[in-house]
């Protein structure tokens, strides 16, 4: 029997289709990393954006609502004898969250706004930012009236100078909600009062306002009676001689107009964006975008917002527009918070996964219309 021999493989045969191979691997495995990636940076993009996004819509929705039930030159709080400047930004511990958290005292003092600027004032307690910009941080407050919280569906009377009580309207069926129930009135809450009586003989029908004030409630002892005890952490609640624009003087005006008083109120909602890091512990902590309202404790709406800038379009006393102003009230003249017809945000996010050291950061801007705000048109 015949034999064959079958050639084999030379080594330099050999060697050169493991280059080859290797080749292809190597491509190959290049080409799965630049897939890996580039998903992981589409990550990173799309958790901050819907991070950014969060957090700017929730302060879109309060900022397009400032100022609405508040007077439109804005609403004085306690003044006159020893009073002090009343608090935003506080909770019930007491805590104040930002450095600077007293109403403005210009352009009249201790005066609550639809819009109050809070320019460099953004991060709580002014705790550096670890990996953020140099620029600065502001914070914003927005103050409106709850519309949806029927206050209006009560008849309300002055107990004492620190007390109301309300009693559920009949004509409205069904009878509001009891106000210590779910979703009502807490300790903490700012309650607007105001106190109208008929025009003097003469002067035609219309009430005339003869009352204006804001309490903090300091109590709901009961479904028809709410607190405004002095000593609250926010400081609206102060009494004493010469003191005026508050609780007490508003009782006093009903006490005047006796019968024919009548007492209206709202809750406001007085809401104070800011950014907060969270203290050190076993975990890494980054900065989150805070949402704080009334007199109670901030939550947290957007993780990992390294910063934020607001700039506001303001009316000058002579008509024209002083468009994206940082700092209203650290101008000359002051322009007044009153005044401020739209709001121009900034926000900075970074990631919060990271491939190795690298992580991914966007800014999102918009700019908002305060719509209940005094509004003259000059952009035609």
């Amino acid at each position: 029997m015949r034999t064959t021999r079958e050639r084999g493989f030379s080594l330099i045969e050999l060697l050169i289709s493991m280059a080859v191979g290797l080749i292809v691997i190597l491509a190959v495995s290049s080409l799965f990393k630049t897939g890996v990636d580039t998903t992981f940076l589409i990550t990173q993009r799309a958790e901050t954006q819907q991070s950014l996004r969060a957090g700017m819509e929730m302060m879109v929705k309060d900022i397009g609502q400032a100022g609405a039930g508040l007077p439109t030159g804005g609403l004085q709080l306690p003044t006159g004898g020893a009073a002090t400047l009343s608090n935003f930004a506080c909770n019930q511990t007491p805590y104040c969250y930002l450095t600077g958290f007293n109403y403005p005292t210009v352009p009249s003092n201790n005066s609550m706004y639809g819009i109050i600027p809070g320019w460099n004032n953004g991060v709580e307690k002014s705790v550096a930012i670890a990996n953020a910009p140099g620029a600065r941080n502001d914070s914003l407050t927005s103050i409106y009236c709850d519309y949806n919280y029927p206050l209006f569906e009560y008849n309300i009377t002055f107990a004492s100078a620190t007390q109301i009580t309300l009693a559920a309207n009949p004509i409205y069926v069904p009878a509001p909600p009891p106000i210590n129930g779910t979703g009502g009135i807490n300790t903490g809450d700012l309650i607007l009062l105001v106190v109208s009586a008929p025009p003097a003989p003469g002067n035609g029908t219309n009430l005339v306002q003869t009352g204006a004030a804001v309490g903090e409630v300091t109590g709901v002892p009961n479904a028809t009676t709410i607190n405004f005890a002095g000593g609250d952490p926010l400081n609206m609640n102060q009494s004493g001689g010469g003191i005026t624009n508050n609780i007490a003087t508003a009782a006093a005006a009903a006490a005047a107009a006796g019968a024919a008083a009548n007492i209206t109120a709202c809750r406001l909602f007085a809401v104070t964006y800011f950014i907060e890091v969270p203290a050190a512990g076993g975990a890494v902590q980054t900065p989150r975008l805070m949402r704080q309202v009334n007199g109670l404790a901030a939550v947290p709406v957007a993780d990992n917002i390294l910063n934020m800038q607001i700039s506001y379009d303001v009316i000058q006393a002579n008509g024209t527009v002083d468009a994206n102003q940082p700092n209203p009230l650290g101008v000359v003249p002051v322009e007044s918070p009153a005044l401020i017809q739209k709001v121009n945000i900034v926000l900075m996010g970074q990631s919060l996964t990271s491939m190795g050291n690298k992580s991914q950061s966007m800014y999102l801007a918009t700019s908002v219309s305060a719509r209940n705000m005094s509004f003259r048109n000059l952009y035609q």
